[in-house]
């Protein structure tokens, strides 16, 4: 059985032009860009773990940020890099968990051309 897809949308702000380039162009061959820095991807659950570990490996998480929002009702927000709000600032039905490496993921690299990673 297929594992089924989800839509996510992906917004990044990079503070360094290369790797902004590199974060962009990966994007593209990931999900379709909504604006300059905003995709909406189309992802496994295994896609999104890919992804995101193709992202760590590219930003500066001491100063860039990635934002993976999922689109599905009662969702949990992921973020790479700077917190999205301060430490201990609780916002009420928002449940945000920052993204931990998988270290026993092995990554496909590369898109086949359809949206479903």
């Amino acid at each position: 059985m297929a594992e089924r897809s989800a839509p996510y949308l992906v917004c990044y702000d990079i503070r360094e032009d290369r790797r902004l380039r590199r974060v962009h162009g990966l994007l593209q061959s990931w999900g379709l860009r909504m604006q300059y820095s905003v995709f909406e991807c189309w992802l496994t659950q295994r896609g999104r773990y890919q992804l995101t570990e193709l992202l760590r490996r590219t930003i500066d998480e001491r100063v860039d940020d990635v934002r993976i929002y999922s689109l599905e009702p009662r969702a949990t927000i992921h973020y790479q890099g700077c917190a999205p709000v301060p430490p201990g600032l609780v916002i009420e039905g928002l449940d945000m968990q920052p993204i931990q490496p998988d270290r026993g993921l092995v990554l496909a690299y590369g898109s086949n051309g359809d949206r479903n990673h």
